[in-house]
């Protein structure tokens, strides 16, 4: 990534600053104003006494250099440059089954919830491994395929980010979450396929039972990778019901068995990883994607990204707030 400008000459504007003070100095440049006099205050020369409406006064000066420069700035065409890979083959499909029952809002990663974590890390592995395809499942008393295998990997990210506690269910279907992802995963050409299994505790409800989706994914040649999250003992839950709005306040006692997520890992050829920070969170999910990674052709591809707009925008405001300091504090007319 590189920073540059397309129009470097707009920078010689930055001369006029001086060459306007020169003439001023040499009286070539005059203020236009109209005196008018209401009173003999015996030729005393006009001072700002009170300190406050000194500094406003050398504030609205500053702004409106600093006004001056933005416009400078933008006329000189700002552009970031970087370079973003386009691949011409294929990489592999990883559907991550996130846990979204209540429990996921326990307060007991880094202080975060443990969905907010779960979600952070995601989007982390996704930006950092942009040759995959991604697809999301949400895992309650019921599951549902949000997203299927795609390589747009912002609405994977905005999608991701919207999902919220409760909605589907206050229970852990973990092998129908895990059906609903192999599904969509047994037709897939990729030369590697996988399910990212997220979850704080083990399955209590929906109508397929995990190991018989650990055999369906064997059956499949589908990887699932099982991620345990939360610390155990008595945590701390925050938790707002998404359909009648009521929050939850309390502890949590924050136990599950993880040999159930162990042994469908296992039985498909994935690992079980149990987390109960942040920075293991994202090691886990790390090792997963260099697991189930696959050699790609690919060539890079020159982006470029303006920011005329952002910096007339900026001298907009800044030139309008030196102008409601002089007009409204300063009580000027200009």
């Amino acid at each position: 990534m590189s920073f540059s400008f397309m129009n470097p000459a707009a920078f010689f504007l930055l001369l006029a600053v001086p060459i306007f003070f020169v003439f001023r100095r040499i009286g070539f440049l005059q203020r236009v104003s109209f005196p008018i006099t209401f009173a003999d205050w015996q030729g005393y020369v006009f001072s700002w006494n009170d300190k406050l409406l000194r500094f406003a006064s050398a504030l609205s000066t500053a702004l409106t250099a600093a006004a001056f420069l933005l416009i400078v700035i933008s006329f000189a065409d700002p552009v970031i440059h970087k370079q973003e890979p386009v691949y011409t083959t294929r990489g592999g499909d990883i559907i991550l089954v996130l846990d979204t029952s209540p429990s996921m809002a326990a307060r007991d990663i880094g202080g975060m919830l443990r969905i907010d974590a779960a979600k952070q890390a995601a989007t982390s592995l996704v930006q950092n491994n942009s040759g995959a395809q991604y697809g999301l499942v949400a895992m309650g008393s019921e599951a549902a395929l949000l997203i299927p295998p795609t390589s747009d990997l912002e609405f994977f990210k905005s999608r991701l980010m919207e999902l919220r506690l409760g909605e589907f269910g206050e229970g852990t279907a973990i092998g129908t979450g895990l059906s609903a992802a192999i599904f969509h995963l047994a037709s897939s050409k990729a030369p590697s396929k996988c399910v990212v299994l997220i979850t704080d505790g083990g399955n209590n409800a929906g109508e397929i039972h995990p190991e018989t989706a650990a055999r369906l994914a064997a059956e499949n040649q589908v990887t699932i990778y099982a991620v345990g999250i939360g610390t155990s003992g008595s945590v701390p839950l925050d938790y707002k019901d998404p359909f009648t709005g009521k929050e939850y306040t309390g502890y949590l006692d924050s136990s599950f068995d993880s040999g159930p997520l162990e042994k469908i890992s296992l039985g498909s050829g994935g690992r079980y990883y149990g987390v109960e920070n942040l920075p293991a969170l994202s090691l886990a999910l790390g090792a997963i994607t260099k697991r189930q990674s696959v050699a790609q052709n690919y060539y890079l591809r020159n982006v470029n990204t303006q920011y005329y707009d952002e910096f007339i925008l900026a001298a907009i405001v800044t030139f309008a707030l030196a102008w409601l300091i002089r007009r409204f504090l300063l009580k000027e007319f200009v």
